[in-house]
């Protein structure tokens, strides 16, 4: 692997490997990057990735081959301290919820020490945190070179460092918003290279597909009312219309996310837009844009910061009356809604003329790998999926000894997944799995409301600490699963991939079902039915590959190490009563089967005793 990259590096080209856990895969890519005269980007799936990339794996291969390479890391402009806005909200803060507040002062404390202005380095502000809004900057607010901190802007230096820098280490958000951007004419967020390096490639036709689409949110909308309302409070408090027709902009933006119900959900938007009472909605909104951008127009002489919002109430109404036209092919129109905020999305079917189309300007060198990129062995489905040609394609299996460190078990007598027995069914292995294995255990879920039913029936019958993914931040109930040694942890989609847990701390994983992607989801209803238009099999193009790479990602959780042992609990008849039941299996490690719940039972006994 490590020589093929090295060849992309030296002379361009296309590089696709699937690396099964185990492989080095990291360093494969990493040697040719730091051993080469050439500049590198590495893109990586998450910020989790990029810093144990970035601040563990680096420095040591850098000392190990004593090379002299300038290396730098580079986030999206949301993940810096803004010392601007900071001082304007510590100045004028717009709110009374006391969680800001607190909040507020804790960055405040950390903006007098930081270097490199990264607000994950700042003790007790989780990556969720409500403050964050209050002192990041965003493409739409960020005022540039007009800004009076310009010179010590901490975004504008990291982006220095990342210029100057022989290898950058980034992630597949910041490299699309970067294309984006060059795409609209502006000048980039990162410097261009010799080579791409993406890490977790199985995640880059998703992710794709947002950036080349377009989306409004109620949050975006929320963040230009909290912006305006700073520079009234500071700078023309006496503009009272200004403040009222903030408040009922403010208004109409919460009485849109009502309309949508409760619950988060997924939803097509073309459906959504029959519907009268949403319909109305929408236009009190850009009703109120509208007079918002007429008072910010007579505002203008007042204060040379209202300039730049009030293009953005603009190019807002703009999108929000862009969500009314539905009728262009080979999209998909959804919406999402959080408990918060409601997101309205246009997004493409296919991205692979697009991505092919950058990586022909960029005239660049091009490796893809992750350990899930094969489905039944092949490619081809990721291949096609970003309309890649590469000079090179390999699968390099994990070097683990499967058939000893674990055992695949599909329990007998379970009843159907969508049989409302099924989380009784569920909490009843759980709780065998969890004596057998003594805590220890991932329970992964396809959907929250199953994993809430699993956790109110085993939170209170078992011995060992139970945590559930949404107690807290992800980062946070990781190291205390960690800590805790003999945890049990419950978890949903994030939880299935990019955590790794090595030793005894997890020696079970029970996967509640299948995880293919709801039939009444949206984006999959549209990419479906464009699949049946262009002649091809809708399931087995798009819902088969889709699930396979998605359970080879939760299995994934189990074998870290060559020392780790486990077992690994798939609750889904399916697997043996449905033809594509092998195509799942092909595509899972070579694990000792088995159909009997008892023999995975004394496998966990016996864990501690087995040899390494």
């Amino acid at each position: 692997m490590a020589i093929a990259i090295d060849e992309i590096v030296k002379n361009g080209g296309q590089c696709v490997v699937e690396a099964g856990t185990g492989t080095g895969k990291t360093f494969a890519y990493l040697v040719p990057a730091l051993i080469n005269q050439k500049k590198v980007i590495i893109s990586t799936g998450s910020k989790a990735l990029q810093e144990q990339l970035y601040h563990r794996d680096l420095p040591n291969l850098v000392k190990a081959l004593e090379k002299g390479r300038k290396t730098a890391l580079l986030k999206g402009r949301a993940n810096y301290l803004c010392t601007y806005r900071l001082n304007q909200h510590v100045a004028h803060v717009p709110t009374d919820d006391p969680d800001v507040m607190h909040q507020l002062a804790m960055v405040a404390k950390f903006a007098t020490e930081t270097q490199t202005g990264d607000l994950a380095d700042c003790v007790g502000i989780e990556e969720d945190a409500k403050v964050l809004p209050y002192v990041s900057s965003t493409a739409d607010n960020c005022l540039g070179k007009e800004c009076p901190d310009f010179a010590e802007c901490y975004i504008r230096k990291a982006r220095l460092k990342a210029m100057d820098a022989d290898l950058v280490v980034i992630n597949h958000h910041l490299f699309f918003a970067d294309m984006a951007v060059k795409d609209s004419g502006f000048a980039e967020l990162m410097p261009t290279a010799d080579t791409y390096v993406f890490d977790e490639a199985h995640q880059v036709n998703e992710i794709a597909s947002d950036y080349f689409g377009e989306s409004i949110s109620t949050k975006q909308l929320n963040d230009l009312v909290n912006d305006i309302r700073v520079i009234y409070l500071s700078d023309m408090p006496d503009m009272l219309q200004l403040g009222k027709t903030l408040n009922k902009l403010a208004t109409s933006i919460a009485d849109l996310r009502l309309v949508f119900g409760g619950d988060g959900a997924r939803g097509d938007w073309r459906e959504a837009l029959k519907d009268k009472v949403i319909c109305e909605a929408l236009h009190r909104v850009i009703g109120n844009l509208d007079f918002l951008y007429k008072v910010l127009k007579l505002c203008l002489d007042r204060s040379d910061k209202i300039e730049h919002p009030f293009e953005r109430v603009m190019a807002f109404k703009g999108l929000m009356e862009r969500a009314f036209d539905v009728a262009q092919t080979g999209y998909s129109y959804w919406f999402e809604t959080t408990r918060r905020f409601v997101t309205i999305h246009i997004t493409p079917l296919d991205v692979s003329n697009r991505f092919r189309e950058i990586i022909k300007k960029t005239e660049a060198g091009f490796v893809f790998t992750s350990a899930t990129l094969s489905v039944d062995n092949r490619l081809e489905h990721f291949n096609s999926s970003l309309g890649l040609e590469p000079d090179f394609h390999k699968i390099v299996d994990s070097p683990f000894d499967y058939q000893k460190q674990a055992l695949l078990c599909l329990p007998r007598y379970l009843p159907e997944t969508k049989d409302e027995l099924m989380p009784h069914s569920l909490v009843k292995v759980a709780k065998s799995v969890i004596n057998a294995a003594q805590g220890r255990t991932f329970l992964l879920f396809t959907s929250y409301r199953v994993m809430h039913l699993v956790y109110e029936g085993i939170s209170t019958a078992t011995e060992y600490p139970v945590f559930m993914q949404g107690q807290s931040s992800k980062r946070i109930i990781l190291e205390q699963f960690i800590r805790h040694g003999n945890a049990v942890l419950l978890g949903t989609a994030s939880f299935w991939e990019g955590v790794d847990v090595r030793g005894d701390a997890l020696s079970c994983v029970v996967i509640d079902k299948l995880p293919f992607t709801s039939p009444d989801d949206p984006l999959l209803q549209a990419k479906m039915k464009d699949a049946e238009l262009s002649g091809k099999e809708p399931f087995d193009d798009i819902q088969l590959p889709q699930a396979v790479i998605a359970l080879k990602q939760g299995v994934g959780r189990l074998i870290r190490d060559r020392a780790d042992k486990g077992v690994l609990i798939i609750c889904d008849n399916r697997l043996v009563t449905r033809k594509y039941g092998e195509t799942f299996i092909k595509s899972l490690p070579p694990m000792t089967r088995t159909r009997d719940l008892e023999k995975a039972l004394k496998f966990l006994e016996n864990i501690d005793k087995h040899e390494t």
